[in-house]
């Protein structure tokens, strides 16, 4: 029973510790002056809402529900009642002097009445000035039943009896709510039953009832971490910091969970804290120092740091020394590296600086230019002992190297790589680029080949090696070593495969300009073509204005887990997400569009059935929606490498008469990349498909192309023919093409050959007397030009053979006379002969037909080239028989049907004999 007496008193200590609420808010607001708490703007506390009672918390199964809410209504609401009982006391019953001294005689303390009467308002005015708030010694005292019934349950519970004990405690909490004893003493029931979950949910509302309890809190930390509640986990640890601000400990736990979260800027604070708290704590200072670095705040770091060294004058921690010295030499301060090195060395006059300061400073003396220095330091690196300090044997030679001292700097690489195995791939890769460095090409291409068997995805590394044996003549092994393996598609994840090298642009560029100068063009296709296409059409997507993406709802739900957290089976929850704020934002504005969106879809719901039709959900939003596609290439409207790229594909596309896919390419390029393109490019981008158009059976999309060099060169001959021939293979009429003739022809006046092929299209087409009219305007302009009066001629010849015409013998007369003309101009040619020979065939003048056919074969044509235009390739030679120039045999052949018809037979038989037969 003694025990039992003790234990209630312990509980009773515990209890009255409980009351004291304005302590803890004065030392609340005393703790809330560190950084890291004012990210706890809403403090987590509750009450038992809506009159719950606190049983159903304890007997309900579900641990799911959230039991509790603030307790401030129901403290109020007993300190109410608490006083009302001690006013109804002091009206109803008076104090008498003897029942006064009777009670003191029995033990009671006189003072304990006098404070109850002026509590009743009976007290002599003070002239003390009032002080606000609860008097010091005025605890609420437990209700003595209460006290027994915790003794019992603490005996209950270390006799083992766990149900006595619970039944015993629940009575406790119907009875006193707000006191935390029975909760406490629940949690270690159900402790001893394995019960942690409920067991953690009864310490919780022990801890919040008695906040100060820094041990408490501190528990149920390490046990949120173990249960991955990382949110609840920071809550307890921030609680546990106001409980206790001067506990170091506590600090370092909070820095080491921001950097296990991410947040380095948070976890450097907290170990700065940490470190002022306890300032023998070097190894806080040192993290702190270290991850305000890699927040990119180096100045606050070395300024940290060199405080620290201010306050101890007569002593210097070798290892702040070093880091200090790390961080000054990054930001190429190696000045003050050095003197802060050289100041320890003083501190510690009769030690040895330790070999990493030894090396430090050597380092420091490197890059001010004091060469022997720093060799006299750095002989403390023997190779005996290089494997056991290989961290700044690699740190020597680094700085080595990037000074250029690169034999130097491959010794130490050497000495390393005499003490390690044949696995350092970054050791080989070092050792390679001395080499290179040093144009020693062999001994660098064999630690390359050394380096890539280890670290096979080092694209950089594959590209040297490859410039390398290139340089050396070794073409076959540089494809092959940038060729991707033959079981490469073989089983492989998308997301494996997307990580290896040999699909990086990189590789397939440098295989690019490989066969490019090979000339193994269909190679270079192969490799080149699908780049280029997907970058181009990923541009056209890019710059078709489209409006901004919207996300799905499973999106939208995948951005909101960052909200729920870890802890949706525990009864604690609403603690503030641990996450980064960008993303803490975007969660918020998905659960504002989801919620905007479940409203809108209740309104259409509720208009569809007012209006009488079935409500069909819309289901379209939720479909996985195409990612923003990332161009292979993406530079490549604005790269004039890329640039060249684009034409030497178009031109081995040409070459392998693949027109189709070069067309393509070049109307993307000129319309993606029209204001980035120089002039000289633009021009054989257009000249390029110019050729093309031709050479394909629908030229209709190489049409801007010609048209382009028209209208750059429209007196020039040679690019109208070249506009001609696109347009003669067009199968239908293309309304661009007589749009662009009008324009041509209202624009330039004096410009003939538009004319010319507007006459042509017009006797394509039968027009006859629209043809004459085009071409006679030409002849106003060229009267002396050969082939204007032969288009006249042919013109008004054919519109002679009308049925329309009135005065046909006059129009023939006429088209005769140009013909003639054009006789004269070309000094009796050959083909002026045959064409006034075919003229009087085709209006029937067979004895003028046959002579003239007769002077045609008396003439003996050579032939001549047929001649290039300038989008042709003039090296081309045309396998054409001889005599293709020669017109003798068509003027042979059209006198035998002269003779034919007349009924010469036999002559007409000579005739094909001596001319047409080979």
């Amino acid at each position: 029973m003694a025990k039992e007496g003790s234990d209630i008193d312990e509980l009773n200590d515990a209890m009255e510790g409980a009351g004291e609420e304005e302590e803890e808010e004065e030392e609340n607001a005393a703790a809330q002056e560190e950084g890291d708490m004012e990210e706890e703007d809403e403090e987590y506390t509750f009450r038992f809402k809506n009159g719950m009672n606190p049983l159903d918390f304890v007997d309900n199964n579900d641990f799911g529900v959230q039991p509790y809410q603030r307790f401030e209504r129901l403290e109020q609401e007993a300190l109410a009642d608490k006083k009302r009982k001690a006013t109804d006391q002091c009206e109803s019953e008076g104090p008498p002097a003897k029942m006064a001294r009777e009670d003191d005689v029995s033990g009671v303390k006189i003072a304990e009445i006098m404070e109850a009467m002026n509590y009743c308002g009976v007290r002599k005015r003070s002239r003390k000035v009032k002080k606000r708030g609860r008097r010091k010694g005025s605890k609420n005292k437990l209700d003595p039943k209460l006290t027994r019934m915790l003794g019992d349950a603490t005996l209950h519970y270390a006799c083992g009896h766990y149900d006595k004990a619970k039944a015993v405690l629940l009575e406790v909490v119907r009875l006193a709510p707000n006191l935390p004893d029975s909760y406490h003493t629940l949690g270690l029931v159900y402790s001893s039953l394995q019960d942690y979950k409920r067991a953690m949910g009864f310490y919780m509302i022990a801890a919040h009832l008695t906040p100060k309890d820094s041990s408490l809190w501190k528990m149920i930390f390490t046990w949120s971490i173990e249960q991955g509640y990382i949110g609840q986990a920071r809550h307890c640890l921030l609680k546990a910091i106001t409980a206790d601000p001067k506990d170091a400990t506590l600090r370092g736990h909070l820095a080491r969970l921001y950097v296990e979260l991410g947040d380095y800027q948070k976890a450097a604070m907290a170990y700065e804290q940490a470190f002022q708290l306890c300032r023998e704590n070097v190894d806080a200072l040192k993290a702190a120092a270290k991850f305000y670095r890699k927040c990119g705040q180096v100045e606050y770091a070395v300024r940290i740091l060199e405080d620290y060294f201010k306050s101890q004058p007569d002593a210097a921690n070798a290892s702040v020394v070093d880091l200090l010295g790390t961080i000054l030499m990054e930001t190429k301060a190696h000045d003050r590296a050095l003197q802060y090195i050289e100041r320890a060395q003083v501190v510690h006059a009769g030690k040895e600086l330790p070999l990493n300061l030894k090396i430090k400073a050597g380092i420091c003396h490197l890059h001010l230019g004091n060469m022997e220095m720093a060799q006299v330091l750095f002989k403390n690196l023997k190779p005996e002992n290089a494997s056991q300090h290989s961290d700044l044997v690699t740190e020597v030679a680094d700085s080595l190297m990037g000074l250029e001292h690169y034999n130097s700097a491959l010794s130490y690489y050497l000495m390393l790589e005499r003490n390690s195995g044949n696995e350092n791939g970054f050791l080989y890769l070092k050792i390679a680029r001395c080499h290179l460095s040093l144009k020693e090409r062999s001994q660098a291409i064999l630690f390359f080949s050394k380096a890539l068997e280890t670290l096979q995805d080092d694209v950089d590394a594959r590209i040297t090696l490859a410039s390398l044996l290139l340089e050396e003549g070794k073409e076959d092994e540089a494809i092959s070593l940038l060729s991707p393996p033959k079981d490469s598609d073989s089983g492989e994840a998308h997301s494996e495969k997307s990580k290896r090298w040999w699909v990086d642009v990189r590789i397939k560029l440098k295989l690019c300009s490989i066969y490019w100068n090979r000339g193994t063009l269909d190679d270079f296709v192969d490799a080149l073509f699908p780049l280029i296409r997907e970058s181009l059409y990923v541009a056209t997507l890019r710059q078709k204005g489209k409006s901004k993406r919207r996300l799905s709802k499973r999106d939208l739900v995948e951005r909101i887990k960052v909200l729920e957290g870890p802890e949706k089976d525990n009864v604690f929850r609403g603690f503030r997400p641990v996450a980064a704020p960008s993303d803490l934002l975007k969660a918020s504005r998905a659960k504002k569009l989801l919620q905007k969106k479940a409203m809108e879809k209740e309104r259409r719901k509720a208009e569809a059935l007012a209006s009488g039709f079935d409500w069909l959900s819309d289901d379209s939003e939720d479909e996985p929606q195409k990612e923003n596609r990332e161009p292979p290439l993406c530079n490549i409207l604005k790269d004039e490498e890329h640039h060249q790229l684009i034409i030497d594909l178009c031109k081995a596309l040409a070459s392998l008469q693949r027109y189709w896919e070069a067309l393509e390419i070049i109307n993307l390029t000129l319309r993606l990349a029209h204001t980035c393109l120089s002039t000289e490019k633009k021009e054989e981008l257009r000249s390029l498909g110019a050729h093309m158009a031709y050479n394909t059976t629908d030229p209709k999309h190489g049409f801007d192309c010609v048209k382009y060099i028209v209208q750059q060169h429209p007196h020039s001959f040679a690019a109208w023919n070249c506009y001609y021939k696109v347009i003669a293979r067009l199968e239908n009429r293309d309304t661009r093409h007589y749009k662009f003739l009008r324009f041509m022809q209202g624009k330039f006046m004096d410009c003939v050959p538009p004319i010319l092929i507007a006459g042509h299209q017009f006797t394509l087409f039968s027009h006859h007397q629209d043809a004459a009219r085009k071409y006679l305007e030409a002849y106003k302009l060229l009267p002396e030009n050969p082939l204007v009066n032969l288009c006249v001629g042919t013109a008004l010849i054919n519109l002679a053979l009308g049925f329309r015409l009135q005065n046909k013998h006059q129009c023939a007369v006429q088209g005769l006379a140009f013909l003639y003309n054009n006789l004269r101009i070309c000094e009796n040619s050959q083909e002026s002969l045959y064409n006034i020979a075919r003229a009087y065939h085709h209006i029937g003048l067979l004895t003028l037909a046959a002579l003239y056919y007769e002077k045609v074969i008396a003439i003996c044509q050579r032939d001549y080239p047929i001649p290039k235009l300038p989008n042709e390739n003039p090296d081309v030679v045309e396998n054409l028989n001889p005599g293709y120039c020669d017109l003798r045999r068509e003027a042979a052949y059209n006198l035998h049907l002269i003779y034919k018809r007349s009924g010469a037979l036999d002559l007409a038989r000579q005739v094909l004999k001596d001319h047409c037969i080979l």
